[in-house]
């Protein structure tokens, strides 16, 4: 509600403005065509994010120099600080990268960032940019109409770019046109003061316009129009890299805590920049006039001026934050925790949030590890303890045989229980996501079909646990029955499980994957073969008399029981353990 009355009131203060001074007209027309090729340069990219852009990033972060080298070039390449903020917090959510190599790539994206200026100062302010965005515009929708996807991004792409400068044309003129009848250099403040007080007008830009980019070319056309003094649009600039951290924090509020963290990580890295800036905001400056004079630029050519001032105090920011970054990752780590809302004894889900449905990969890849995470932790206790045998004791190399016969004890495992406090919510919230990956995002048949995997894995889990409730009601009444061909039956059973949660725990761990691979093939066509042919043995104790028909029932029942929960068990490891990293690519 809050939201809507804030959208209505900033309409209403919008077309007052226009209104009172017609003037205003061109300059607001022209922000509102720039940002709308800044959201088609976006739609455009994102095309080619889905399957080359993410491998990239996964390549290209595992080493900070590499994160903050890819986060520059990819900004650079696609003048969208906000899209790589969007996808490093989907990737981190997802754990695909870490969090020092987002904040490496964040870093990257504040330089990247600054190659805007330098285009409209050095380009879009030199000529009649017009001319050159009219073609763009045309070609671009022609390509954006056609069917093929990557025909589209190239589309949306120069059609973006030509609205990007269309826009930077009639915010030029709009500034001319306005300097007729209003010089705003008359509300210029000088001194430190007036300093701080642009760097808060920055701020507030940015913040409106959801748009670094956009409020640098706003005071780049204003001060190319002589509306604004030279050191005011300095602390402007300072104040645009501080508002641009909105973006960040709006996109980390639908993500997990490693989102959060990186958003915050963001804002302490241009909070700390825009101090550095402001406190030498004046040697800058003579640094700058230095600089320029090395570089040929003019003296009064203030617009590449302040793209220079830019570039340096970034930089600067860069190499101030760079020995920090582990220290910065520890305290976030420490400080920045997640909040534990409901039922704290309810599991909630690890990987998933809204942040992570972003993208292709971003999406598969959390599926995946919550599945995983369900599957290694929940799962597993549930099958070991359902057959009364301990974990450690699975994962140690003791013989089958020597556990089964010391592990007497009954475990008092309420299977119920910790299903509805363990399984039950992160089991509907991975079916929840899962379904919205496939409505809302555009994958290949590859994707689709490994988004179907981890679905059936998942229900084959929820089917094993339903399976070990009934093993282990009848294994703890074996116990109890004074009747040793019985408790012998069971513990074959028992064993059987073991070995297989064995396996399946060795091949997890990647030791001799092939080989585990192989033994798990094995088994499962064992169990297979197992239910078909029937249990020799029950047969035996029927004839001799060794057992009654209600214990015979109960055996031939749970010795189809295992023979499946052995097959699941098997089944969800090769559902969920293959490399699916070729999956996670756009293969159209």
């Amino acid at each position: 509600m809050k939201n809507k009355i804030l959208f209505s009131l900033m309409l209403l203060a919008l077309a007052i403005t226009i209104y009172s001074n017609p003037n205003f007209e061109t300059i607001i027309a022209g922000i509102a065509i720039l940002i709308f090729g800044m959201i088609m340069l976006e739609e455009g990219f994102k095309v080619f994010t889905k399957g080359p852009l993410q491998q990239l990033l996964k390549k290209f972060t595992n080493k900070l120099y590499k994160s903050i080298t890819t986060g520059a070039l990819l900004t650079t390449l696609i003048q969208s600080s906000s899209l790589i903020s969007v996808i490093t917090i989907s990737f981190i959510s997802a754990g695909l990268i870490s969090l020092s190599a987002g904040i490496g790539l964040i870093f990257g994206a504040n330089l990247g960032s600054t190659t805007t200026a330098w285009l409209v100062a050095g380009f879009g302010l030199k000529i009649k940019i017009s001319t050159l965005a009219m073609p763009m515009i045309i070609f671009g929708l022609i390509f954006s109409l056609q069917k093929t996807n990557t025909l589209k991004g190239i589309g949306n792409v120069l059609a973006g770019l030509g609205f990007f400068f269309l826009g930077i044309y009639f915010m030029k003129e709009g500034f001319d046109i306005f300097s007729n009848d209003i010089d705003l250099t008359q509300y210029a403040v000088s001194g430190f003061l007036g300093v701080i007080l642009y760097t808060g007008i920055g701020i507030l830009i940015t913040i409106l316009l959801q748009s670094s980019a956009a409020s640098l070319v706003l005071v780049l056309t204003a001060l190319a129009a002589g509306q604004i003094e030279y050191e005011n649009a300095l602390a402007l600039a300072i104040g645009a890299n501080v508002g641009t951290t909105i973006t960040a924090i709006l996109g980390s509020i639908s993500s997990n805590i490693a989102g959060r963290r990186l958003a915050i990580a963001h804002l302490i890295f241009n909070i700390v920049t825009a101090i550095i800036a402001l406190a030498f905001i004046y040697p800058l400056g003579n640094l700058v006039n230095y600089l320029a004079e090395i570089f040929g630029i003019s003296t009064t050519d203030y617009a590449l001026k302040l793209a220079l001032f830019h570039t340096l105090f970034n930089v600067i920011g860069v190499i101030t934050m760079i020995p920090f970054i582990k220290k910065l990752e520890k305290f976030l780590i420490k400080f920045v925790k997640e909040k534990v809302e409901g039922n704290k004894d309810i599991a909630v889900p690890k990987y998933l949030n809204q942040a992570i449905l972003k993208f292709p990969a971003s999406a598969i890849s959390a599926l995946t590890n919550e599945s995983k995470y369900l599957y290694k932790n929940a799962v597993f206790e549930i099958v070991s303890h359902g057959i009364n045998i301990h974990r450690d004791d699975i994962k140690s190399n003791e013989k089958p045989k020597t556990i089964i016969k010391k592990s007497k004890e009954n475990l008092k495992i309420d299977i119920d229980t910790f299903y509805h406090t363990k399984v039950k919510r992160i089991y509907g919230e991975i079916i929840k996501y899962a379904a919205k990956a496939q409505s809302e995002l555009k994958l290949t048949d590859n994707q689709n079909t490994a988004i179907a995997e981890i679905k059936i894995a998942n229900r084959k889990m929820v089917e094993i646990i339903k399976d070990v409730r009934e093993l282990n009601k009848n294994v703890n009444k074996s116990a109890h029955l004074n009747n040793i061909y019985l408790r012998k039956e069971y513990d074959s059973y028992r064993k059987k499980v073991l070995k297989v949660l064995r396996v399946i725990y060795r091949f997890r761990k990647g030791n001799h994957s092939k080989n585990y691979i192989k033994k798990m093939n094995t088994l499962k066509i064992e169990a297979k073969e197992n239910k078909n042919k029937g249990n020799h043995s029950i047969d035996h104790l029927i004839r001799e008399k060794l057992i009654t028909p209600e214990m015979a029932s109960s055996l031939f029942n749970d010795y189809s029981n295992v023979n499946d929960i052995i097959k699941k068990l098997i089944e969800v490891a090769e559902l969920l353990y293959v490399n699916k990293d070729s999956l996670l690519e756009n293969n159209e």
